[in-house]
């Protein structure tokens, strides 16, 4: 495993496992004791996901010292403010059954997430969180947020794949030294990107996956990324991307499938409105 030195010096490994999807309580403990055991240490949830306690009971029952975990969980919108995002830490840190975590972000930034982020400031200084950052936020609202707080972000975890590289906001985010976490790496499954003429080429040519290709090409990018299965080969497939490297002339075929940002304004509005369960109440 590969490790990443964030802005306050916690190392945090470069390939994790994303948790998001997986409701079902028992289910979800399976699926998260088996990508233990083929070698996973670093998991991502979140509040939202209603997921912690499957992640919290999987490593109890894992029986592996937590010093040897790197746990990510998110505070939902809904606490986005300083005593709601007290409140929603410590009930996460309850549902993982853990005295600490390793890395608490803002999912989102709606609402009073400048409260939220600076209780997460205090409980970082407090040693209730050993770094902490934020989740899906644009480069104008990150930037503000830099400006404005006392601990800069160590984390911004946000939506990367072949088809959305955002290279200017990967440039941005290394100019603030602000560590870039790619998550959905495999488009969601969409744009039948597992079938993909340009990225079975290269598979090919390397005798491997494409899932492994596109982890591999995250991971040269200089991002922490986070993959979801819930099967096992796969598990342990998309760990075996430490023993190769792609060419640059490989890295750079891969870049051309950049569709561009496709976050417009109008999509951004309709995201906002699910979140927060609203209608069309404003007329836009």
């Amino acid at each position: 495993m590969e490790y990443k030195t964030l802005n306050n010096g916690v190392k945090m490994p470069a390939l994790g496992f994303g948790i998001c999807g997986f409701s079902d309580l028992l289910g979800c403990k399976n699926i998260i004791l088996e990508a233990i055991k083929q070698g996973v240490r670093m998991f991502d949830t979140a509040a939202i996901y209603q997921n912690e306690e499957a992640l919290g009971m999987a490593i109890k029952e894992s029986g592996i010292d937590r010093k040897e975990f790197f746990i990510t969980s998110k505070l939902w919108v809904s606490d986005n403010s300083y005593q709601g995002a007290i409140r929603g830490f410590y009930q996460s840190l309850h549902k993982l059954q853990l005295d600490y975590i390793d890395l608490y972000l803002i999912h989102r930034p709606l609402g009073d997430y400048y409260g939220a982020y600076r209780a997460l400031t205090d409980l970082y200084k407090e040693g209730k969180i050993k770094a902490i950052g934020v989740s899906n936020f644009f480069d104008d609202r990150l930037y503000d947020l830099i400006y404005h707080q006392e601990v800069k972000p160590a984390i911004n975890q946000i939506q990367i794949h072949p088809f959305l590289q955002r290279k200017d906001e990967l440039a941005f985010h290394q100019k603030m030294n602000v560590q870039v976490e790619a998550w959905s790496p495999f488009a969601s499954g969409k744009q039948n990107i597992f079938e993909n003429d340009v990225l079975k080429d290269i598979a090919k040519r390397y005798q491997r996956s494409v899932g492994q290709i596109v982890l591999r090409w995250h991971l040269q990018r200089n991002e922490i990324v986070i993959f979801k299965s819930s099967s096992k080969e796969r598990i342990k497939e998309n760990l075996a991307v430490f023993d190769f490297e792609l060419s640059k002339e490989d890295m750079t075929i891969i870049s051309k499938l950049d569709q561009g940002r496709i976050e417009d304004s109008a999509y951004r509005i309709e995201s906002m409105k699910r979140v927060y369960g609203l209608e069309n109440e404003y007329g836009i």
